[in-house]
């Protein structure tokens, strides 16, 4: 490990902000010994003569003058989550008291830490490996249910652990191949090639399999664009105000209310959905509503879901069958609105023009709101998501090293069908499990490590 990180490093580990409480955090060879510096026990008592694992009640003080009244809690190393010797202050969370405080055991001798640094050393002291580490920010980050229960099965080493038991199958084979051609004589590859080749489609079918969790897991963390489309006065702007419980739209009775985007991030039975609601599409004259339907048709190119909204007591018409058309390549639910008025359009008759399913809604009046959250659970998540055995690729990062993977597998197995020498092989091989090291951070550049965890938020 490099000298900077093996120096003693301090952080605020709270929020900037007026709160409860306040964590100093103190890590490294020297943390124990500096924080001695600072901490005062009103019976003379020093942390470096306490056992780990215990709380001490006392104060931070600098120059004989108290800062604050604190709780010292002691972890030494390796039982820390640095791996080192640690010290956490608890005190009051005011934002001066935490400060003085940091400041304090900075002139004690620590160096103010990095970006997320305390997951840094925990990674490089063998703590976690890179999946877990990013699983903490995963954590902090996390939207809604299905991303934290994501986020902490992947801190638990769910998916590390499978990277690492198909990267260990691989690299046997390789072992296998180097050993036969470096001692031809003694070894053979003969009667060995066909039991090879299963392990390495077995693991590329792990690997693929991997690979399709990679939407859902998308999903959970980064919340599902959500376009709602239809008409001018089709009740965009209602379901909008309905799904997120108040009156965030403008709703009138005049078509063309809406002429920009209005974007609002909501969570329906765990899930999250990025709601935009645009402007009713239709041809219109009006140069600023032509701007709007402009900007809700670019914003369902690239939506991973479309709530089309029909007006059921109004015809269908050109403006419905071009949104139709503009719909059919993307996921998208039907909702045939005001089913408490005299409807003319029937959702047998949506049905057939759409071939999909029809929602029959009010969303004046609040209803068919939870069939539409069914609806939507079942398009993305299969009804359900289950954290038992299945594991989400959560990470774009992970995503790409995985193809990555797969593409060498393919090679492999590519080149094994031409006859060619097994030095190809071996090559694709070890280019499969270079890219899942990369995952859990067996084989990856301290350039990335450094981009990672720069990433992390201060104190953690």
């Amino acid at each position: 490990m490099s000298d900077i990180y093996s120096d003693t490093i301090v952080a605020i580990s709270t929020a900037m902000a007026p709160s409860g409480i306040g964590i100093v955090r103190l890590s490294g060879p020297d943390a124990i010994k500096i924080a001695d510096r600072v901490y005062v026990n009103p019976k003379g008592k020093k942390l470096s003569g306490q056992n780990g694992y215990t709380i001490h009640y006392g104060n931070v003080c600098e120059n004989g003058e108290v800062i604050d009244e604190t709780l010292a809690m002691l972890m030494r190393a390796p039982h820390s989550y640095t791996g080192e010797d640690t010290v956490e202050f608890d005190c009051h969370g005011g934002v001066l008291a935490t400060k003085r405080i940091l400041e304090a055991i900075v002139h004690a001798g620590a160096r103010p830490a990095e970006p997320g640094e305390f997951s840094r050393r925990a990674f490089l002291n063998g703590r976690i490996d890179l999946t877990q580490a990013e699983a903490v920010m995963d954590i902090i980050a996390a939207k809604n249910d299905h991303a934290l229960r994501s986020a902490q099965h992947q801190l638990k080493g769910s998916v590390s652990g499978k990277i690492s038991d198909i990267r260990q199958k691989l690299l046997h084979e390789t072992a296998h191949i180097e050993a036969a051609l470096d001692d031809p004589e003694h070894m053979s590859l003969d009667g060995y090639v066909e039991d090879m080749r299963q392990v390495i489609m077995a693991q590329r079918k792990a690997l693929e399999r991997l690979l399709e969790s990679a939407d859902s897991g998308k999903f959970m963390t980064e919340g599902i664009k959500t376009v709602i489309v239809g008409k001018p006065n089709a009740g965009k702007s209602s379901l909008l105000n309905l799904l997120i419980g108040e009156e965030k739209a403008i709703v009138t009775d005049i078509a063309g209310t809406t002429r920009d985007i209005l974007e609002e991030q909501i969570n329906i039975k765990g899930i999250t959905l990025r709601l935009l609601d645009t402007a009713g599409i239709r041809d219109a004259s009006d140069v600023i509503e032509k701007i709007g339907v402009e900007r809700a048709k670019e914003q369902v190119k690239d939506a991973d879901l479309v709530l089309y909204v029909v007006d059921g007591s109004v015809a269908l018409d050109d403006n419905d069958f071009e949104i139709m058309k503009l719909i059919k390549d993307r996921k998208f639910v039907v909702i045939l609105n005001k089913n408490d008025l005299s409807t003319i359009v029937t959702s047998e008759e949506l049905e057939q023009a759409t071939g999909t399913p029809v929602i029959s809604m009010s969303a004046k009046h609040s209803e068919g709101i939870d069939e539409l959250e069914d609806q939507i659970e079942k398009m993305f998540f299969h009804g359900g998501i289950s954290f038992n055995d299945e594991i989400y690729i959560t990470n774009v990062r992970h995503k790409t090293c995985i193809e990555e993977a797969i593409r060498s597998l393919g090679l492999v197995l590519q080149s094994m069908d031409d006859d060619m020498p097994e030095d190809f092989w071996s090559i694709d091989l070890m280019g499969a499990c270079d890219s899942l090291g990369q995952i859990t951070g067996e084989t990856t550049s301290e350039d990335l490590v450094n981009e990672i965890f720069s990433s992390f938020c201060m104190g953690k």
